[in-house]
């Protein structure tokens, strides 16, 4: 039996602020001591723990590209579109707001010296990539990313190993990603972090934070492009 949408939407939340605490916290607590490939790790296993504990409820989407996506590919309707957007990025804010919480109580300098995990460009990035190349740069992971749910929850061979296969693709694009912009394709995940570091007086990724709304997006647009043009072929 279907989930009810407000179970639905729970749902969503619960996963968007697992995602998010314990991959943003993962680069701002412990980011010197991981590694890229550690954080990379810590949102991919995000995603393979969410979706064996929430798949069943929501389709274990957190993230507004993945619900776009699939919208697009006619997998989710208008109304719980909407729903499942408001869910995501209430999760993702609670999470920020309960990592800096966590920060702040613990010895290691506050928030504005560790930061969120937050996303960024320009002096913000790592190697001090532009905003047109962040742009870009997320456009390309996200549609990655939301190929990988497309085409691994489209054929029921594969669908009982969706979150395995999309949680080593998050984690596949991070490795690229993080020294680049820190590695959205999630929204939900870089708007919480972003508002946070903007109530603590750093504004610099709050004011930034378009592009990894508007970016995951078009890459999400991109992904379904791809992924109908791949069935019309395979339908001749």
């Amino acid at each position: 039996m279907e989930a009810s949408p407000l179970k639905k939407y729970a749902a969503e939340a619960f996963g968007t602020f697992v995602l998010t605490l314990f991959g943003c916290g993962s680069a701002a607590i412990a980011g010197a001591t991981l590694g890229t490939l550690g954080i990379a790790m810590a949102f991919g296993l995000s995603i393979v723990a969410m979706a064996f504990v929430i798949g069943n409820v929501s389709g274990c989407h957190i993230n507004p590209a993945v619900s776009f996506g699939l919208f697009l590919d006619k997998r989710l309707d208008g109304k719980d579109l909407i729903g499942y957007w408001i869910a995501q990025f209430i999760g993702g804010i609670v999470a920020a707001a309960v990592l800096m919480l966590i920060i702040n109580m613990s010895d290691l300098g506050g928030v504005l010296e560790t930061g969120l995990g937050c996303d960024g460009y320009d002096a913000a990035s790592a190697v001090g990539l532009s905003m047109a190349g962040a742009f870009i740069v997320e456009v390309i992971l996200t549609c990655i990313f939301v190929l990988s749910v497309l085409g691994s929850t489209a054929d029921e061979k594969t669908a009982p190993f969706a979150g395995i296969i999309i949680g080593l693709t998050l984690a596949f694009v991070h490795i690229m990603g993080i020294p680049l912009t820190g590695t959205s394709v999630n929204p939900a995940r870089s708007f919480g972090p972003a508002l946070m570091m903007a109530a603590n007086g750093d504004m610099t990724a709050l004011s930034q934070v378009w592009v990894f709304i508007v970016a995951p997006l078009v890459g999400a647009a991109c992904a379904a492009g791809i992924w109908m043009a791949f069935k019309k072929r395979e339908s001749r």
